[in-house]
C-alpha cells in the first residue's frame, strides 16, 4: 500500500537561527541558499542587525540619533520598564513608531 502524496503532513523545519521548529509557511528561506530557513523573528532580528551595522559603516546625524534610540530602548528593556502596569503599555506605543 502506498502513501497519498497530497495527505501526508509535511515535517517540521527548524530555524537555521534559533534551531527551533517551524512549519515551512513560517520560514524565510535565502535566495542564493535555499537550503537556508529562519523564522520570522529571527529574520526581523537580523534586519534590525543589518540596520545597524548599516548606521556603522555610514555615520550622519540621523544615524546617531538611531543608535541613540536604540540605546535607550536597550536601557528601558534592561530595567524591565517595558512590562510594568502604566508605563509598558505607553513605552510599546512610543516603539512602535521609533526607528
Amino acid at each position: 500500500m502506498t502513501t497519498n502524496e497530497q495527505t501526508a503532513q509535511p515535517s517540521p523545519t527548524k530555524c537555521w537561527c534559533c534551531d527551533k521548529e517551524y512549519d515551512e509557511r513560517e520560514l524565510v528561506r535565502l535566495g542564493a541558499h535555499p537550503e537556508v530557513g529562519i523564522c520570522l523573528a529571527c529574520a526581523l532580528d537580523v534586519q534590525q542587525r543589518a540596520g545597524e551595522r548599516e548606521d556603522e559603516l555610514r555615520p550622519t546625524a540621523t544615524t546617531r540619533l538611531r543608535t541613540g534610540v536604540r540605546r535607550s530602548r536597550e536601557w528601558v528593556i534592561a530595567r524591565d520598564w517595558h512590562n510594568r502596569p502604566v508605563l509598558g503599555p505607553l513605552l510599546r506605543r512610543i516603539n512602535r513608531h521609533l526607528p
